[in-house]
């Protein structure tokens, strides 16, 4: 046992008999007591009171009566205070509320004792800070930061027990594009083409939209300013995301509004595929956080077809489920037996938002992906919409499989850091032969279980990792991928076997060239140029789509000029980020 390992166990030893200590404390002083009841008129003018002299805030311990509703809690809240944690094993909740105000609640029917709590703040002071009655995340260390997120995936035991930080692995994200906001800026985001409508606007290599950028904080956000720095321990003064050695290469396909369509999404992983090893690229992980509802078999679908090449190729994709709740079926390409289909945790159990899938084809495992701070892009759609999530002013809340499917993808990062030799079926298998199991949630929502990254590290890889579905021939309809998201233009939407650009979709043909490696061939695409082929730093440059002027380039009709792209909201559209929301607390 090397030293770090020794020091980090001993910690955590301690850390779980002074939990054992605590909840046996908890117990004795929860003792069952006399309920105090109370003339329930007397307690709202004792409420009202009490919360006009609210004072210094204190932590209590409130045990209910065994047939109590939600009055208690409502009651905090009238108070002015607010409940910190649940505690329902012993029919109690710890909520912080004004000292003067304990003595009010106490009042309360369903209450049975309140008690000040000087136990417990070792192991959830830190999560949140108040100030009088407005919350004030804490952006670094409380719910749903980086800090909690490392721990409960244990992407923190893999720096310091493996050297796992994501360094010399490249992972790709096709999204909104990244924009190199503090966290990002040092260097390792690459920029490959630009396939948004915006490109042709002058807006090219940056976030207009704020998603991609959330994510690339979640995969390979850091403070610090070199790489491979030898993490022991989890930072508590900085932003870490999961891989933060690692280089992002982004492919952007989304503009403002988030308007995307498949076909722009199918070039993207094409140009990723061929380009993958470039100019001491190392692309090894892709990020897909987009689904469409379109339940074409995989078979045929040319979507699952594109990322099923780039499993080929030996880049592990990580795809979002989707967002339309437990009882719907995963998105497209989500549903591909091959990638890794990841589901949203919220604490515990699974998120009510995230996509399960059904007992032919479910989620694969999943990660924390309720409300997750990570890097804010300043002057976004999702900020400027959204200003309640903003945090700390650099950091922005987001909640769905988007970002789980983040968190997963700089998990393999860290693994393939680790074991750079393993294939993709290895890989997948190494995730969902560790992953710790919820009790209680149903298999096809939860998959193999919780991600654990030092758990995967630790397994041997299996003899048998090899999957052993039937491959997609892609060859069916582009239209039929698309499902129910289209893109138009005044009213007028895109339909059809045809792409972007008007021309006509072969799906035979496409099949033939992406199989072979050479879709993206001088820059050409489906027939027609995309540029974007000369490397310059870091950064694609002339990206100008040379072999088609894009205002004039005529549809069913319509001019498209790249002016008014609609049809794809943040809610409701493709990308699987369910909502951008304020601080919401969770303790479990």
């Amino acid at each position: 046992m090397n030293a770090a390992y020794s020091v980090k166990w001993e910690e955590k030893r301690r850390w779980y008999s002074t939990v054992v200590l605590i909840v046996a404390m908890i117990a004795a002083l929860l003792a069952p007591g006399t309920s105090a009841s109370a003339d329930l008129p007397l307690l709202q003018s004792a409420v009202e009171d009490a919360a006009g002299s609210a004072g210094q805030f204190e932590r209590f311990i409130v045990q209910e009566t065994a047939t109590a509703g939600d009055g208690p809690e409502l009651l905090v809240g009238e108070l002015g205070g607010v409940v910190v944690l649940e505690l329902g094993i012993i029919d109690a909740f710890v909520a912080d509320i004004p000292a003067s105000a304990a003595t009010v609640l106490l009042q309360h029917p369903e209450v049975a004792k309140v008690t000040p709590d000087s136990s417990v703040d070792y192991l959830w002071g830190h999560f949140r800070q108040w100030e009088g009655t407005s919350q004030q995340m804490d952006a670094l260390t409380g719910p749903g930061s980086m800090y909690e997120v490392t721990e409960k995936t244990r992407a923190d035991d893999a720096w310091s027990w493996y050297q796992a930080t994501g360094d010399d692995v490249t992972v790709a994200i096709i999204d909104s594009g990244v924009t190199p906001v503090a966290g990002l800026s040092d260097g390792r985001l690459i920029n490959g083409p630009d396939l948004s409508f915006e490109s042709q606007t002058g807006e090219q290599y940056v976030d207009t939209f704020g998603h991609g950028t959330h994510l690339a904080g979640i995969i390979a956000g850091r403070d610090r300013a070199t790489r491979a720095y030898g993490y022991s321990y989890n930072h508590d003064d900085e932003f870490t995301g999961m891989a933060p050695d690692a280089d992002v290469l982004s492919v952007r396909t989304a503009g403002r509004n988030g308007a995307t369509d498949v076909s722009q999404i199918i070039a993207a992983i094409d140009w990723v595929v061929q380009h993958r090893n470039d100019n001491g690229m190392n692309v090894r992980v892709l990020n897909l956080s987009f689904g469409t509802d379109g339940t074409q078999d995989y078979l045929l679908d040319p979507l699952a077809y594109a990322v099923e090449q780039a499993w080929k190729a030996g880049i592990v994709v990580v795809v979002a489920a989707g967002n339309d709740g437990n009882s719907a079926l995963l998105r497209n390409p989500a549903y591909d037996p091959f990638v890794i289909a990841v589901g949203a945790a919220d604490g515990n159990s699974v998120a009510s938002f995230s996509n399960c899938g059904d007992r032919s084809r479910h989620v694969d495992i999943v990660a924390p992906g309720r409300s997750i701070v990570s890097l804010r892009t300043p002057g976004s759609y999702a900020d400027v919409n959204n200003p309640d999530a903003v945090v700390q002013e650099r950091f922005f809340v987001g909640s769905g499989t988007s970002q789980a499917a983040a968190v997963v993808s700089g998990a393999v990062a860290q693994i393939l850091d680790a074991k750079p030799y393993l294939e993709p079926d290895e890989v997948k298998s190494l995730l969902m032969e560790s992953a710790r199991r919820f009790w209680g949630v149903d298999s096809k929502c939860q998959g193999s279980g919780m991600l654990d990254v030092a758990g995967a590290l630790r397994q041997w890889v299996p003899w048998d990792a090899d999957q052993n579905a039937t491959p997609s021939k892609g060859n069916g309809s582009l239209d039929a991928a698309r499902g129910s998201y289209r893109i138009s233009m005044d009213g007028v939407e895109l339909n059809g076997e045809q792409d972007i650009f008007g021309q006509a979709w072969d799906g035979d043909a496409h099949a033939e060239l992406s199989a072979m490696g050479v879709s993206w061939s001088g820059g050409d695409w489906n027939g027609v140029s995309w540029s974007g082929v000369s490397w310059s730093g870091v950064s694609w440059s002339g990206v100008s789509w040379s072999g088609v002027s894009w205002s004039g380039v005529s549809w069913s009709g319509v001019s498209w000029s790249g002016v008014s792209w609609s049809g794809v909201s943040w809610s409701a559209g493709a990308w699987s980020g369910v909502s951008w929301d304020g601080p919401v607390p969770r303790y479990n």
